[in-house]
């Protein structure tokens, strides 16, 4: 264990998770928590973040919760303030926020496009250059992650999301110039790119779970047959964030089931 410790434990590091009241959010929230490290969460839904927050903290890891609408600039560095304040300077940003706003192309409303590159494009900007900037400023590096998606890469065989699709798209490229310009600070950037995993944005609500034909779809295009299940992510997360990975950067990892293989 000591020698696991030394690669991939966070013991005492602080990390900041957007999008963290729900979803992959809360999930890399729990498995930095797993690791060791105090967590900063921040998302709109407070009650939430409180209800995840005590649970977290039962593993022996401080939390802060900084309720934040993540489109709203000075939200976001009130919440980066107070989590620094209660926790201690970032070392670990994870971007989690994300909206999946659905509709024909030839339909697609300008406020859906433009909500879409708020919350999953320009927030993880505005932030990840918040952060950065003290980063640079403390020295020592950081670790930032963005939770993309694999329809940043391929369209969607399932959904209609060309805003979301767009989104991730740039939220790829944001990762690759932030890695290279950022590089020599030790800074490292890299963004998790999963395909289907059951959560809010493909949950039928009316069902509970998601709907048989989407599923059907889902796992037809999924080379092992199956839609991601809870903690398959987390390792990637850990990895990203871990010491063992400071020289691995610009990378967009996909969790995907071999979807991106075909």
């Amino acid at each position: 264990m000591g020698d696991l410790e030394q690669l991939f434990g966070l013991k005492d590091q602080v990390a900041l998770v957007t999008g963290a009241s729900s979803g992959l959010g809360s999930e890399a929230a729990r498995a930095l928590a797993k690791a060791g490290a105090n967590v900063g969460l921040v998302a709109r839904r407070k009650q939430r973040l409180d209800a995840l927050a005590a649970e977290l903290v039962q593993r022996g890891v401080r939390c802060c919760v900084a309720p934040a609408d993540v489109t709203r600039s000075e939200e976001l560095k009130q919440a980066l303030d107070r989590v620094e304040a209660e926790l201690g300077p970032v070392q670990i940003l994870v971007n989690g926020s994300g909206i999946a706003p659905l509709g024909r192309a030839e339909n697609h409303s300008r406020e859906k496009w433009d909500a879409a590159l708020a919350v999953n494009l320009t927030a993880a900007f505005e932030l990840s250059q918040l952060v950065g900037q003290r980063m640079i400023e403390r020295g020592g590096g950081g670790r930032i992650i963005q939770i993309s998606s694999l329809s940043g890469q391929f369209g969607s065989p399932v959904h209609r999301l060309v805003a979301y699709a767009a989104s991730k798209g740039g939220l790829n490229s944001l990762t690759r110039q932030l890695a290279v310009e950022w590089a020599k600070h030790g800074i490292t950037v890299n963004a998790l790119a999963p395909f289907y995993f059951p959560t809010e944005m493909t949950i039928d609500p009316s069902l509970g779970e998601v709907a048989p034909e989407q599923r059907e779809r889902m796992e037809l295009f999924t080379p092992m047959g199956r839609l991601g299940r809870p903690g398959e992510l987390e390792s990637a997360l850990l990895f990203l964030a871990a010491p063992a990975s400071s020289y691995v950067t610009g990378v967009i990892l996909p969790v995907d089931g071999g979807s991106g293989a075909w």
